[in-house]
């Protein structure tokens, strides 16, 4: 019998969370996801010295403030790693805005047309990128105006239904409703044990599955923040999951039957819930304390990895100024 990492591809798509290209390399994913955290792993690996290296170099001929200099080379960082990544996989790329931007629409949308044509520069296509985006109401807006210039997006740290439904409202391409990160939560509260089939987890990202899938939504589902396989099992069918090499390792060697759990032809048609204006994502977000703490919490983390990269870049530009 085949592996279940085999299996699960047969019906999902399997996207790399990682930032690490040997991995991808020796796993073949179709897809890849990186995020802050991931970048920054990535640029203090010494087997990666060569794209920081090069990246520091362009930098120091900008020219222009110190603290511009640090921020456009963090970008550049951010676009050399994704063109490694896109030189591998054959599917898409998502590279993520910073995050002390998901509360500035405006800033949001120019930072990803700055993205797309760095990109664009290096021979890389929009069809190859994905625009990684917070699923905050300022987020999903900018996502909106993105989508309709054809630059496709990923709005990620999206914890419940109106996220998702606001996201679905604003055509946007992808979203990465988070597993993990729920069961983190829920456990913390005094929740469990949770099994693949009661994980709150597992259970929202079905139910933005079946929510989606009912209502002929064209957004792709793709399952992210896994802790175990259980998780990723309980999914299988999904329009496509992003998982971390240690547990795609795991799946590769496990065996056994992997029954397909979603389905777009299990669920019945309904109507498309009334529309969300802004008072009432925010009251739907607000009342769900979950979802309010773990995506302020995501952002925060992301925006804490963020200025340890600047500051990281920041130190090496003196260095390489000193020596």
């Amino acid at each position: 019998m085949s592996s279940k990492l085999d299996q699960l591809r047969a019906m999902t798509v399997v996207v790399a969370d990682t930032g690490d290209l040997d991995a991808v390399r020796r796993l073949k994913p179709q897809d890849c996801t990186t995020n802050p955290t991931l970048l920054l792993k990535a640029v203090e690996a010494p087997a990666y010295a060569h794209i920081v290296d090069e990246a520091l170099t362009w930098g120091r001929a900008q020219g222009g403030s110190r603290e511009g200099a640090v921020a456009a080379i963090c970008d550049r960082l951010a676009v050399a790693f994704g063109a490694e990544l896109a030189g591998i996989v054959p599917g898409r790329v998502s590279t993520e805005v910073d995050a002390d931007l998901s509360f500035d629409t405006e800033a949001t949308v120019a930072k990803a047309r700055a993205i797309i044509k760095a990109y664009e520069e290096r021979g890389i296509g929009r069809e190859r990128i994905l625009i990684k985006i917070a699923s905050t109401w300022e987020g999903i807006r900018a996502a909106e105006v993105l989508q309709k210039e054809g630059i496709d997006c990923n709005l990620t740290l999206l914890f419940c239904q109106a996220q998702a439904q606001a996201c679905a409202e604003a055509g946007v391409f992808l979203i990465s409703p988070f597993v993990g990160r729920i069961l983190d939560w829920h456990v913390k509260a005094g929740g469990g044990p949770y099994t693949g089939e009661t994980d709150p987890g597992v259970l929202s990202v079905r139910n933005i599955y079946a929510s989606y899938k009912a209502q002929g939504v064209k957004t792709v589902v793709m399952g992210a923040s896994f802790r175990n396989i259980g998780e990723i099992e309980a999914l299988a069918g999904c329009d496509r999951l992003t998982i971390s090499p240690a547990l795609l390792d795991e799946l590769a060697k496990a065996e056994g039957d992997l029954p397909r759990k979603l389905s777009p032809d299990n669920v019945e048609r309904v109507p498309a819930p009334a529309r969300l204006d802004e008072k009432s994502f925010r009251f739907a977000l607000n009342e769900d304390a979950m979802a309010t703490e773990k995506l302020s919490e995501g952002i925060r983390q992301f925006v804490k990895d963020l200025r340890s990269l600047r500051t990281l870049v920041a130190r090496r530009l003196e260095e390489a100024k000193a020596a």
